[in-house]
């Protein structure tokens, strides 16, 4: 308790753990709670917390407990919110009318947003909006214009296998009732068809941003101009997905997406010209605070930047940071601390509850929480090394020093989330960062805001070449570092409960500053060492029973299709270690390691003392009912099955989605899609009922 109270000026930083707690609270359980149940209890809590103050007892504890179940009573208000239709089954092709809301730019065609929708054929529930893929033939739209297609819609499809990532999560959160494809060439109704000065503001923000990338990506050919288009857009669709993998396998994947780097960057660009030009009027710079305007130019600057971005989460998080910055130095109060990453943290999360469980905010926070904290304990002696170094030679060491600190900083901070996300981490990020940052921030943002402040007098060609340059160095640093041997180690086994105990250690550690901050290394490394014991399934279905897959002893997969489900492959794949997946041996043969025996009704894997039926034809069942010890089919199974202990059939699928199995010696542990999703308003659950 002492040490507790001797950091007392740093309690305020656990607010937004709280906050976050009430909203992991509400995304974590199994069904959906009462629409009263979180205003209920913040009534309760508050109730609590005023007669603590009352009394002059302790206020920490209620007040925690009411940061809780408002972050709790924000996400269940966002989900309340977001309420929409949603498809039930697949329809199409249907005639179908409707104005894009949003629309993004991919390799091939483009992708919209389509809201105010008229069907030929209503399906059973009409969603409000729904995501389309554009044929790559059809004309460029833009937001605001009325189109009619002919197009494929499915509801947003479920987790690939339970605890994957849940894009009908998602969809219901951003209002998407369906997604799907045009079959037929767009036909464009009216242009620009606006309701009320803020649908046309919101439309004139869009049209911009779409004249941005499209100018940026005609004035530099290929992967860089589409790179460039995303650094100043966000819109990162027509990127090719060949030069995506390489940002990811080398560690600059960050660099993508519109964050704290770039809008630091962009800042601090129009600050320093800004006071620069500013300092060159003497009556001006001797007279007036010319520091402060500085800062807020900037502040317009950022603003109209992560407009530009079309704001999203990493966007915001780092605009509210470096709105505060700046507002700091126009308030002559010091600028950067982890008291100004807490408040940001708490705008975020009451604006955008659901942010929390991606991997957007999980990863930025996660970085400048760690650097900032770091910061905190170096720059004093890094200040110290460089006045008694004075020197050209060693402020090129110290900004190279800094670039390497940083990297390890941050990549060690976001090293979990990125396992959990995606299931891989990048093994030579320092590399690669050391190499392509100094690039990044000297020429390629530098050339970025050139070119916006020279597009609107059509002078950007004077810019562009030189972004180009830049943006294809960094891209040859991506490819070549991600091309060395095992630069992409595949990580698995961090669920979401190990993942809350990792980052509650890494705050731990973070947010306190006295000895007993290395406390929060323990409950860390129990959570990457459980991570590590985690298995893998030994059986993989999908919910359509297309695909069927068993694990190899060199732990890849036997699948028995290499045609059909191809995402679904790639993610088993990814979730259990990496590997390659191999088509199960024909009729009558078995498998080189012994596991897979099969026949033209079905096949039979045997592992850890375990027989699994995997039957294909309604032929297999009578033997399959008798001999193994769990049985999937890939039919109905409309008879008495006595021997397997588990039977999931045809209807269990279409009920419950994909379903893995765990084979454990002396039993069978079998878990679904509705199972991990449970009985919420986005899952399969509540779509199937």
């Amino acid at each position: 308790m002492a040490a507790l109270a001797a950091e007392r000026e740093r309690w305020a930083l656990w607010a937004p753990v709280a906050l976050a707690l009430g909203i992991a609270l509400y995304f974590s359980l199994p069904r959906e709670p009462p629409s009263w149940a979180g205003a209920l209890a913040l009534a309760v809590g508050v109730a609590a917390l005023a007669a603590a103050w009352r009394r002059g007892g302790p206020v920490v504890p209620p007040l925690a407990a009411v940061l809780a179940v408002a972050g709790f009573l924000a996400a269940q208000g966002q989900a309340y919110l977001a309420a929409a239709p949603v498809l039930t089954d697949e329809v199409g092709p249907v005639g179908l009318v409707g104005r894009v809301a949003a629309v993004e730019s991919l390799s091939a065609g483009q992708r919209a947003v389509l809201t105010d929708l008229r069907f030929e054929r209503p399906p059973d529930a009409v969603p409000a909006r729904v995501r389309v893929r554009l044929t790559s033939r059809s004309a460029a739209v833009a937001v605001g214009d009325e189109i009619d297609i002919l197009a494929v819609l499915m509801p947003p499809p479920a987790p690939a296998m339970p605890g994957a990532y849940d894009f009908a999560r998602r969809a219901w959160f951003e209002g998407l009732g369906g997604v799907g494809y045009a079959v037929s060439r767009t036909d464009i109704l009216r242009r620009g068809v606006a309701q009320g000065p803020l649908e046309r503001l919101r439309q004139g923000i869009a049209h911009t941003r779409q004249a941005v990338a499209a100018r940026v990506r005609e004035g530099i050919p290929g992967p860089a101009g589409a790179i460039g288009a995303a650094l100043l857009t966000a819109e990162r669709g027509a990127i090719p997905d060949e030069v995506l993998e390489a940002y990811r396998g080398s560690g600059l994947a960050h660099l993508l997406s519109i964050s704290g780097l770039h809008m630091t960057l962009v800042a601090g660009l129009v600050f320093v010209v800004v006071r620069g030009l500013l300092a060159l009027i003497p009556p001006l710079a001797l007279r007036f605070p010319i520091k402060k305007w500085t800062a807020a130019v900037a502040l317009v600057a950022t603003f109209g930047y992560l407009l530009l971005a079309g704001a999203p989460v990493p966007t915001q998080r780092a605009f509210v940071m470096i709105a505060l910055v700046l507002l700091a130095v126009m308030a002559d109060r010091k600028a950067i601390s982890l008291r100004l990453v807490a408040w940001a943290a708490v705008a975020v999360l009451l604006w955008q509850p659901y942010a929390l469980v991606g991997p957007s905010l999980q990863m930025s926070f996660a970085a400048v929480v760690a650097l900032v904290a770091a910061y905190e304990d170096l720059a004093p002696r890094l200040a110290r090394w460089r006045r008694a170094h004075p020197g050209l030679p060693q402020a090129a060491l110290l900004y190279v020093g800094g670039v390497a600190l940083t990297t390890l900083v941050a990549g060690a901070a976001t090293a979990a989330y990125a396992a959990h996300h995606f299931d891989r981490v990048a093994a030579w990020s320092l590399a690669a960062n050391l190499a392509a940052v100094p690039v990044f921030g000297m020429v390629v943002m530098p050339a970025a805001v050139a070119t916006l402040v020279l597009m609107p007098l059509g002078l950007e060609g004077l810019a562009l070449p030189v972004l180009g340059r830049g943006i294809e160095a960094v891209n040859a640093v991506a490819a070549m570092v991600a091309a060395w041997p095992g630069a992409v180690r595949a990580v698995t086994g961090l669920t979401p409960p190990l993942l809350g105990l990792y980052t509650l250690g890494g705050l731990w550690l973070c947010l306190w500053r006295r000895r007993w901050r290395l406390l929060g290394l323990v409950p860390m490394a129990v959570a990457l060492l459980l991570a590590a014991l985690h298995r893998p399934p030994d059986v993989l279905v999908t919910g359509d029973a297309r695909l069927v897959a068993v694990r190899a002893g060199d732990g890849g997969l036997l699948v028995n299709t290499l045609r059909a489900a191809r995402f679904e492959r790639r993610v088993w794949l990814a979730r259990g270690g990496g590997g390659v997946a191999r088509r199960w041996p024909p009729p009558g043969e078995a498998s080189d390691d012994g596991t897979l025996r099969c026949d033209s009704l079905g096949c039979v894997y045997t592992a850890k003392g375990r027989r699994v039926g995997l039957a294909l034809a309604a032929g297999a069942l009578p033997e399959d009912c008798a001999r193994v010890d769990a049985l999937v089919s890939l039919v109905p199974v409309r008879r008495r099955c006595p021997r397997p202990a588990v039977v999931v059939d045809r209807f269990d699928l279409w009920r419950a989605g994909a379903h893995a199995l765990w084979l454990d010696g002396g039993a069978v542990r079998v878990s679904s899609v509705a199972e991990a999703q449970g009985e919420r308003p986005w899952s399969l659950k509540a779509r199937r009922r």
